[in-house]
């Protein structure tokens, strides 16, 4: 694999590395953030009664690792030679798993703004958007998805609501809240509802919700707080991603002192350090939605005694 722009380190810039991959003689895209390594398969256990998608599970430096067969996700067709693929083993939602796939072709750096929302037509599938590289249409996919579609418990859900209980002291925080998937933000509004939030407004991308807070703050200036008390945000959304609508909020004169919260897959050990470079209050991984719950009652705990 070739990177020719060199490694992206900074946080926040609007930027994002994908990895192009090839299943079938498509051509697909994940972040790179969340792959850990790429390897070929050395072993392979079949594991009885499992999801068509799950080829079995192998030992990878010492983790029991589930192998999803992306020819099955994407095309309904089993792959027979899956030991002869190549493997993204990712982490995310506090997981690990790896992905078999036909190829790597490399590593290209793209802008959030590049990435265009699927539309209304295709919205509702694995793909979060479609990318014009050299010519050649790739589509982002939705990893979490996938994964949610073959295990439910592994991702956020209606289940982990159950613990979430009302307290009407909560209904007059105002939250803005920015995740492309429509799944989350229904599992979002349903969870915060019940927990007694009443103001809230979402948006499908960073973009949208800094132009809301933008809007807010050009009629009221720092008195904007009292509209606007918190933003949760995803990090992976087409047009802004979360890290650098962060850090566009933090390096405001003004806006800085609004609450964020990082709501998402991809708050691991390893990349943690990444919301904390563009100031994010607290993070948080995607699962825990009952919680968020907690972490905005300590937020707003905190900003009440100050």
């Amino acid at each position: 694999m070739k990177d020719d722009n060199g490694i992206l380190l900074e946080t926040g810039t609007g930027e994002l590395e994908i990895l192009h991959f090839i299943v079938k003689d498509e051509h697909y895209a994940i972040n790179v953030v969340k792959v850990k390594e790429i390897l070929e398969i050395e072993n392979l256990s079949k594991v009885p009664n499992s999801h068509p998608s799950v080829a079995g599970i192998s030992l990878i430096r010492g983790d029991v690792i589930s192998i999803v067969d992306m020819k099955h996700v994407l095309e309904n067709e089993k792959n027979e030679d899956i030991k002869k693929s190549m493997v993204l083993v990712c982490e995310f939602n506090k997981i690990k798993v790896a992905f078999a796939i036909d190829e790597v072709l490399g590593i290209a750096r793209i802008k959030w703004s590049d990435i265009h929302k699927p539309s209304a037509i295709t919205s509702d599938t694995l793909v979060i958007g479609n990318i014009n590289l050299k010519d050649e249409i790739i589509m982002l996919l939705d990893f979490e998805k996938i994964v949610m579609d073959i295990s439910p418990a592994a991702g956020i859900n209606v289940d982990r609501m159950a613990d979430v209980e009302e307290n009407s002291a909560r209904k007059d925080v105002k939250i803005v809240l920015a995740d492309d998937s429509p799944l989350i933000r229904t599992v979002l509004k349903n969870t915060l509802s019940m927990a007694g939030f009443d103001e809230l407004r979402f948006f499908d991308d960073g973009k949208q919700a800094l132009d809301y807070i933008m809007k807010i703050y050009d009629a009221k200036g720092k008195d904007f707080i009292n509209d606007i008390n918190l933003l949760i945000t995803d990090i992976e959304m087409p047009q802004l991603d979360g890290h650098t609508l962060t850090r566009t909020i933090k390096e405001h004169k003004d806006l800085k002192k609004l609450p964020v919260i990082i709501f998402s897959s991809l708050i691991t050990g390893d990349l943690r350090h990444k919301g904390e470079a563009v100031g994010a209050d607290a993070q948080l991984s995607k699962p825990e939605v009952a919680g968020l719950v907690e972490l905005i009652d300590s937020i707003m705990m905190v900003i009440k005694n100050k």
